[in-house]
């Protein structure tokens, strides 16, 4: 699908770039239920902290490559000698506070799902196990955040999670399909909406 041109009735957002118009019209949205897809979105909006989704968005590969294909419990036994290795890397944002940050939350993750049996049956009870479809005209209507993100990112931050502000848990929310924001006049709201 790569080089696809934009579709008319999209969201604004995506139209000016061949992997973001992918992104939007494949992933963004659509309700993860698998934990590993949770932990690849996870990895990316903790290195998306103070920068564009763009940015990151052009590094995924990478990413999924340095980071043993977004495989948390390997993530969470990275050790001294595999951080020097990402700090090398310059594929990757190569950012020491967010490498570790990963490797602490891929252990919490695994936590979680002891705990609940999976990570998404932990993250989704913040919205009832429902897609909150929004009702946004325009991209100035979409928040940073939403009482949804706020209690995720309380909770997470709780249990020892870095890099889960409030307005990271809801650009996540957004990836993982846990919120539908696309513009009502996007041909993806009612095709998720009616999913």
């Amino acid at each position: 699908m790569k080089g696809s041109l934009p579709n008319l009735n999209s969201c604004e957002w995506s139209m000016n770039d061949p992997l973001m118009i992918e992104y939007h019209d494949h992933e963004w949205g659509v309700p993860v239920h698998d934990d590993q897809k949770h932990f690849e979105f996870f990895l990316l909006d903790c290195f998306q902290a103070g920068l564009s989704w763009k940015t990151v968005l052009h590094k995924r590969d990478n990413f999924k490559s340095a980071f043993d294909q977004f495989d948390y419990k390997k993530v969470a036994l990275y050790g001294p000698e595999k951080i020097e290795t990402l700090l090398q890397d310059t594929g990757i944002i190569r950012n020491k506070a967010k490498i570790n940050a990963s490797i602490r939350n891929a252990n919490l993750f695994n936590e979680i799902q002891e705990e609940f049996g999976s990570f998404d049956a932990y993250i989704w009870k913040f919205t009832g196990g429902k897609t909150l479809h929004t009702n946004r005209k325009s991209l100035k209507e979409i928040p940073a955040t939403s009482k949804e993100s706020d209690a995720m990112s309380k909770e997470l931050i709780k249990r020892g999670f870095k890099f889960v502000g409030s307005t990271i848990c809801y650009s996540y929310m957004q990836a993982a399909g846990i919120v539908n924001d696309h513009l009502i006049h996007c041909y993806r709201y009612k095709e998720l909406k009616n999913g």
